[in-house]
């Protein structure tokens, strides 16, 4: 523990350790926050929620929940293959499954496991079945900055549960400069050998940047490689690109069918948490015998499934989703207005999405700037400033109106003159 204890400490004198804050009460935008370090409360306006739909605070969705806390109670107190499946998990798949356009889904209580899984299975396959002999290496391309739970998934696929006690072949792992498509196709001439099983790993949005995997490209490139997998990571994606919200292959007007058409296959992640009010993930694949193989795979047999009132707030969220599109179209307008905005007032607003990261100079600090906007003005914006290049993330969502909106800007505009005049020298006469 020494160790630890001298790494903390090094971490906390550096200012790198994040602010953690108490949340006491939330409705729509406006949340009650505490700072455990004061015991001071402000009242605040947010921009860094994920509840891009504003679901979270959906009267039909909080019903469901508890209509199913009623019914199951609060836990299934198992994993799925043996005393934890209910009905409710078979209908969410079933949604999720018409709502990406992929027949077969598999629930999961996270990401990280539904990737962690999805490597294992894939990769390593499952139990030892005597007689069956798997000999072929998987090669996986995954883009620098794809979210951590595919980070960790793929850097562990070669030393995981399923190659340690199935003795499967080798896994060789090879990153790729982000969204960089020559680079992905020089990887895979290079790397790519005969009998190789292909997949490629990429955010949809991703989470840091805001910026949109160029799938038409990858897609053209794998045209290739005939057999290759495609993973689409969309936690980002779903809810927020698309004429719908349904992702990234409805913001790009392809269809699933027309992948697998080339002899390419997708497979999609899906997360709860972001648009559909609620927390898990899913993974959806034109394939039931994956689907099949993840009940199996070391990462899901021992893991409990799905509570059951959140799966019944995300069954509501995205059937709720799937009756209101004007919800995903009202997103993506406070989208344009915000950004357009905060581009107005000399801002660096990267990428193209919800998500709206603004790169700040070097002299400013996001950690400083984010803690003035919440004491001055109100305000609650996200600092990243340890593990990625200094910005705020700002987060737009479908109830933000144009007075919230105009308020964030004037508060940003009024602390970066502030902390811009406080480093100026004086000058002396």
């Amino acid at each position: 523990m020494e160790v630890v204890q001298e790494y903390m400490q090094a971490l906390y004198e550096s200012e790198l350790y994040p602010e953690k804050f108490i949340c006491h009460y939330k409705q729509g935008n406006l949340v009650d926050v505490e700072d455990p370090t004061t015991g001071k409360r402000h009242k605040l306006l947010t921009f860094c929620t994920n509840d891009v739909l504003g679901l979270v605070q959906s009267e039909a969705v909080k019903q469901a929940a508890v209509d199913a806390i009623w019914q199951y109670g609060t836990s299934n107190s198992s994993c799925s293959v043996l005393s934890g499946r209910i009905d409710l998990h078979r209908q969410l798949e079933q949604e999720i499954s018409e709502f990406k356009h992929l027949p077969y889904t598999h629930l999961f209580v996270n990401a990280w496991m539904a990737m962690q899984a999805l490597m294992d299975g894939f990769c390593h396959l499952a139990i030892n079945i005597p007689g069956f002999s798997h000999t072929r290496e998987t090669l996986i391309l995954t883009d620098i900055l794809n979210h951590g739970c595919i980070v960790s998934a793929v850097v562990n696929a070669d030393n995981r549960s399923g190659k340690v006690f199935s003795h499967s072949p080798d896994v060789r792992v090879k990153p790729y400069r982000h969204c960089d498509m020559g680079d992905l196709e020089r990887k895979l001439r290079r790397y790519a050998r005969p009998g190789d099983r292909i997949m490629v790993i990429s955010d949809a949005v991703f989470s840091m940047d805001g910026d949109i995997a160029p799938l038409p490209e990858m897609l053209d490139i794998l045209d290739n490689y005939p057999g290759s997998v495609i993973v689409m990571d969309e936690a980002h994606a779903s809810g927020a690109i698309g004429a719908t919200g349904g992702g990234i292959y409805e913001h790009f007007g392809i269809t699933t069918q027309s992948v697998l058409d080339r002899g390419i296959i997708p497979i999609i992640m899906t997360t709860f948490s972001k648009f559909a009010a609620s927390a898990g993930a899913a993974i959806s694949s034109h394939s039931r015998e994956l689907i099949d193989l993840l009940d199996v795979s070391p990462t899901s047999i021992g893991t409990i499934s799905l509570a059951p009132p959140l799966t019944a707030a995300a069954l509501e969220s995205i059937r709720q989703v799937r009756q209101n599109p004007e919800l995903v179209q009202q997103l993506q307008a406070n989208t344009r207005y915000l950004r357009s905005r905060l581009l107005s007032e000399g801002f660096t607003a990267v990428g193209e999405t919800n998500v709206i990261p603004v790169i700040m100079p070097e002299e400013i600090n996001p950690k400083q700037f984010a803690r003035q906007m919440m004491e001055e003005y109100g305000v609650w914006v996200s600092p990243i400033w340890f593990i990625a290049k200094p910005r705020l993330r700002i987060t737009a969502n479908a109830l933000h109106t144009q007075e919230e909106m105009d308020c964030l800007v004037a508060a940003m505009v009024a602390t970066r003159n502030g902390l811009s005049s406080a480093k100026k020298p004086v000058s002396v006469s």
